[in-house]
């Protein structure tokens, strides 16, 4: 038979060939199952259950670090959350069965949840998750999720929720294939940070066959249904030898012909910070502040985030260490900054638009920045998220060097960021690119919407026009542009990044190998020719091809 070709995006690159297993399904239930005792001493049932599922997921976190210890926290506390008790009363006293009351409740709320959109839309993946495993517990059988067989595998499923996706790093899963997600998804950026290749929103995954093993290259998005022998050999040599390859690299990022172009990590604790100071990299591109404040009923005080930040910076002593301010808002809610009620999160109070509103948190942490700084003597780059105007980035700037700091800049994540970059830039220092907000606002695409993912291709040209202008503008002040964004571990991007003016790119720590080999093949001259190519194209798969061309990748 044939070899059979399926398609969808790649988001985490690497090539693996392997046997496939689907993620285990949640337990169905139905109206019709037995009902097992009095609706209060189910209830109880129910509370127990919940309680348990909190426990494991606490378990899970404690096994992790980083952003999964996050994440798994995070739907740990959710597991708690009282409404889904009373929701489950409420099914339990109209005589509906125990489980099915509980997967009713669950679904209660996913319903709210996915019609807000954005962040909402996203925890409705994690609490259906949550669901399946109460029910779990209460019918005493095995937890849906990641199959234990023994052996290497591809895992595919329909999405995963990020309580599966933490855990893909202590499994036998070596390759992941999606129907649904997107590039900045969870899904994605939690296996990049895993280095574990994958494809996502891939339609096709019906078309696998049994018992026969998939070729899933995670750059290119191409999955070969049960390869031939001679393609399997041929993909396993091209594998090792690009592991050799990686193996003997190191140092600073530069192009062929000397263009430094600083490679940095993305990290969100202590933890990561530890983890990832061993790295060969030039610093830190994105500390994503909010991590600190996750979870907690208020807000870390002073002390406490002089002391966090004194560690992290300890890692990177002598090298860049880039900090976003408190992105909370939208996608990430804190119970301590009550926002009230939004229409719409994705375009409302986040970001620096949160320190209007309590100007005493974002003081207390710019406060600790500086600090931490005199105390390591670190070379500190803060910037604020989700600036929109050349005033607020102003006004940014003189709050941040009325407290001590130097190395002052912005996020560019909204369109009128890029469009006035170098409004931005007459009071700045520098900008990053946040290449994933940046890419849903350009194209009003939520990040979470599976069936649109292909408008969150970091190759839509409309994308690449709004990041050419923003490297131009840096170009023109003598001012660092960096990107930091998912876009930036992309190694077959990267080099049109340059070209586009971008004179850093901050990554996961796995991705830092690929693209420090795809930026020593190319000159400097070459990056700038495959940008204009990719700029001119009418769509991602037309700049792809462009921009491969002039590089020699065809």
């Amino acid at each position: 038979m044939p070899e059979q070709v399926i398609r969808g995006l790649g988001v985490s690159p690497g090539v693996v060939c392997a046997p496939w297993l689907p993620f285990g399904s949640p337990t169905r239930t139905s109206p019709g199952d037995p009902v097992s005792g009095p609706p209060d001493q189910e209830l109880e049932r129910v509370k127990a259950a919940l309680d348990e599922v909190s426990a494991q997921l606490k378990e899970r976190a404690a096994r992790v670090n980083g952003v999964a210890a996050e994440i798994l926290t995070m739907s740990a506390t959710m597991a708690r959350d009282p409404g889904i008790v009373s929701a489950t009363e409420k099914e339990l006293a109209a005589g509906v069965p125990t489980a099915h009351a509980v997967h009713l409740a669950f679904e209660s709320f996913c319903a709210k949840l996915e019609k807000l959109g954005g962040y909402m839309a996203e925890r409705a993946t994690d609490l259906r998750d949550i669901g399946g495993r109460t029910v779990a517990v209460l019918r005493g059988e095995p937890m849906p999720g990641i199959p234990e067989p023994g052996y290497p595998f591809v895992l595919v499923a329909r999405d995963l929720a990020p309580a599966d996706t933490a855990m893909l790093g202590g499994s036998d899963v070596v390759g992941l294939l999606t129907t649904e997600g997107g590039p900045t998804s969870h899904t994605a950026i939690l296996a990049k940070s895993l280095g574990l290749p994958a494809v996502v929103n891939c339609p096709d995954t019906g078309r696998l066959l049994d018992d026969a093993p998939v070729l899933l290259d995670g750059t290119t998005g191409e999955v070969i249904i049960d390869p031939s022998p001679m393609r399997q050999r041929a993909a396993l040599e091209q594998a090792e030898a690009e592991r050799a390859r990686l193996a003997a690299s190191g140092g600073p990022g530069h192009t062929a012909d000397g263009t430094p172009v600083h490679l940095l990590v993305n990290i969100g604790t202590v933890d990561d910070a530890i983890r990832d100071g061993e790295a060969d990299s030039e610093g830190v591109g994105l500390f994503r502040t909010e991590f600190m404040y996750l979870g907690r009923p208020t807000a870390p005080a002073l002390d406490e985030q002089i002391e966090s930040y004194t560690v992290i910076f300890e890692q990177f002593a002598g090298r860049r260490i880039v900090v976003r301010t408190l992105d909370a808002g939208s996608d990430k809610p804190l119970p301590f900054l009550d926002l009230g009620t939004e229409e719409n999160p994705a375009l409302g109070v986040r970001g620096l638009r949160v320190g209007t509103v309590f100007p005493e948190t974002l003081g207390t942490q710019l406060t600790a920045l500086s600090q931490a700084a005199a105390v390591t003597g670190a070379d500190l780059w803060v910037m604020a998220p989700m600036v929109a105007t050349a005033d607020e980035a102003a006004g940014f700037a003189e709050l941040a060097r009325s407290v001590g700091l130097t190395k002052v800049g912005a996020m560019i994540e909204i369109p009128a960021a890029a469009l006035r970059a170098p409004d931005l830039l007459a009071s700045l220092d520098f900008v990053s690119i946040g290449t994933n907000d940046l890419s849903q606002y350009t194209c009003a695409v939520d990040r979470m919407a599976g069936g649109l993912a292909h408008l969150l291709d970091p190759w839509q040209p409309a994308l690449l026009d709004l990041i050419a202008l923003a490297g131009a503008a840096g170009t023109a002040a003598g001012k660092s542009v960096g990107v930091c964004g998912e876009a930036a571990s992309d190694p077959t991007l990267a080099p049109v990044l340059v070209g586009l003016g971008v004179t850093s790119l901050s990554m996961s720590a796995t991705a830092l190998g690929p693209v420090r080999l795809a930026l020593r093949d190319v000159s400097i001259d070459q990056c700038r020719d495959a940008a204009d190519a990719a700029v001119a194209a009418r769509n991602p798969q037309a700049a792809r091809a462009a921009a491969a061309a002039v590089l020699g990748r065809a």
